[in-house]
């Protein structure tokens, strides 16, 4: 029987200490902060398999998650990296079902970013 991968959960952390997804959690209130980590949890065994609606595929390599609580839509994006790592980047309160550009281009950033000083040695996973 062949043993299931499961990736590694990180979340992005900026040069000077911050984590945006983490401050997100904080805001977001604990019930909702428990329906990330049991999804996460989920992500972790499923990884690009999970799909609609926990899931999804955005651009550039960005994948959102998806929680509903009361009338609020949250979503979390990240990506994969070497593989074995998914490196969760930011949160926020989505109010369509639609995620906004800037976001997305946010997490891009995030992204970049963390390749870069990965590359460079500047950043251990």
């Amino acid at each position: 029987m062949e043993e299931r991968k499961i990736y590694k959960i990180k979340f992005y952390v900026s040069a000077l200490g911050d984590c945006p997804f983490e401050e997100f959690l904080e805001n977001a209130g604990t019930k909702v902060e428990v329906k990330f980590a049991k999804l996460l949890k989920i992500l972790s065994y499923e990884g690009p398999n999970l799909k609609r609606p926990y899931a999804d595929m955005l651009k550039s390599g960005i994948r959102e998650l998806r929680v509903i609580f009361s009338s609020n839509q949250y979503r979390g994006l990240y990506f994969f990296f070497h593989g074995d790592y998914i490196i969760v980047t930011h949160g926020f309160v989505n109010k369509t079902d639609s995620v906004p550009e800037h976001e997305i281009d946010l997490a891009i950033r995030y992204k970049t970013d963390f390749e870069s000083r990965v590359n460079t040695g500047e950043l251990n996973l």
